[in-house]
């Protein structure tokens, strides 16, 4: 039998280790406490500080990229939206989805990776002067990383263009910097020399050499290249965006519709933010969109040749989860007749196509997500009667 004393010790002992385990679940309950109020002041929209660039996964294999342009009410209608309206965007976005960075989001993509649940990437083209005065502190305002694609031949040159100094203070307050060619040339014009058209061979060098030399300005005055192109007017060929891709570049192009781990890196779909595509009502539908995965299409290339072109778009979709009854396409706004034979959609394509730049939207919708439809969209490229791909 043990003695008074010896129960005495013990049981000072076992108080010891429960004072111990209480102290430590205090620590702990304090710390989680701690962390949930970072969390919380971390969420308010006037916080300054720079945002993680790493990418929580676990989530959805979908990303929405807004394109804009000008931030602005003096600018052209077409590419511009009001320094208001803007903000309203972000404040939608803020509320409802989660702003990430394009090159940690694309990274992630390419991996194999998930990204939160209706991830949203913000882009611009063109580098305007605009984006620093009106669009800059809205977007700083709520901590919301951006791409800006700019022409490095135009950057503190051109009018209403920002300046090398305005980049990298950019630079250091959440904006990445990438390529949109060294002078925003219609990348598909073939040029002429002595008379003659330019070959297919003297195109490519010309047109690599301007988007190589706009990547190596960029990496001077920046330190970094992040190998990225946006399309000038949305413009490629299937020839150029292979190459690119050979070369180690992703393209960005002007046509709507989400991204997924499976999309074409050498064109990825952009939705247009600004201008007739400004409404918040509209753009709502956009952002809760998800990428079509598109197992096959006919159009080889989306330059629209005079002979040998399709005359009807025909694709096959993963349809597991996408209504392939309530699939409805659309040319240039206009609701077209399709035919459906199990997860393949037929859709006729006009007769003329318009000069200039056009597209085909299909839509579907989520079998499993209520209210949100699987996008898709087939731009289309056609040269005017002077073989020129007007602006």
């Amino acid at each position: 039998m043990l003695s008074y004393s010896r129960c005495m010790i013990i049981q000072s002992i076992f108080l010891y280790r429960s004072l111990l385990i209480m102290s430590s679940r205090i620590v702990l309950l304090l710390l989680f406490c701690v962390c949930c109020v970072n969390v919380a002041l971390a969420k308010q929209p006037d916080v300054a500080a720079k945002t993680e660039t790493s990418i929580p996964t676990g989530m959805l294999d979908n990303l929405v990229i807004l394109q804009y342009h000008n931030v602005s009410t003096k600018t052209p209608a077409s590419t511009s939206i009001a320094p208001e309206k803007f903000a309203e965007h972000l404040a939608y976005l803020y509320r409802h989805y989660t702003v990430v960075d394009l090159f940690d989001a694309i990274k992630a993509l390419r991996a194999g990776n998930s990204l939160p649940d209706k991830a949203v990437a913000i882009t611009f083209d063109d580098g305007f002067d605009n984006i620093l005065l009106n669009a800059h502190p809205l977007l700083q305002k709520y901590n919301f990383p951006y791409t800006i694609f700019i022409n490095p031949q135009r950057i503190d040159k051109d009018r209403n263009q920002l300046t090398w100094y305005e980049v990298k203070q950019m630079a250091q307050e959440n904006v990445r910097f990438a390529n949109h060619t060294l002078d925003h040339l219609h990348l598909l014009n073939r040029e002429y020399r002595n008379g003659e058209k330019e070959s297919d061979a003297q195109w490519l060098t010309r047109i690599m050499y301007n988007i190589d030399q706009a990547e190596k300005l960029i990496e001077t005055q920046l330190g970094y290249s992040l190998q990225f192109l946006a399309y000038p007017y949305g413009e490629f060929d299937t020839f150029l965006a292979q190459h690119l891709e050979q070369q180690g570049y992703i393209g960005f192009a002007q046509h709507s519709g989400a991204v997924f781990s499976g999309s074409n890196f050498s064109a990825l779909p952009r939705f247009p933010a600004a201008g007739r595509y400004a409404n918040i009502n509209t753009l709502k539908v956009k952002l809760n969109s998800l990428a079509m995965h598109v197992l096959d299409n006919n159009i080889q290339s989306p330059v629209v040749s005079e002979e040998g072109f399709p005359s009807t778009l025909k694709l096959t979709v993963a349809a597991a989860d996408l209504n392939m009854n309530a699939m409805n396409c659309f040319f240039q706004g206009h609701l077209q007749d399709k035919k459906i034979i199990e997860n393949l959609v037929e859709v006729s394509l006009p007769e003329s196509f318009p000069f200039g730049r056009s597209r085909m939207n299909c839509t579907a919708p989520s079998k499993t997500q209520k209210g949100r439809f699987y996008w898709f969209s087939q731009p289309f490229f056609k040269a005017n009667e002077n073989q020129l791909f007007p602006d």
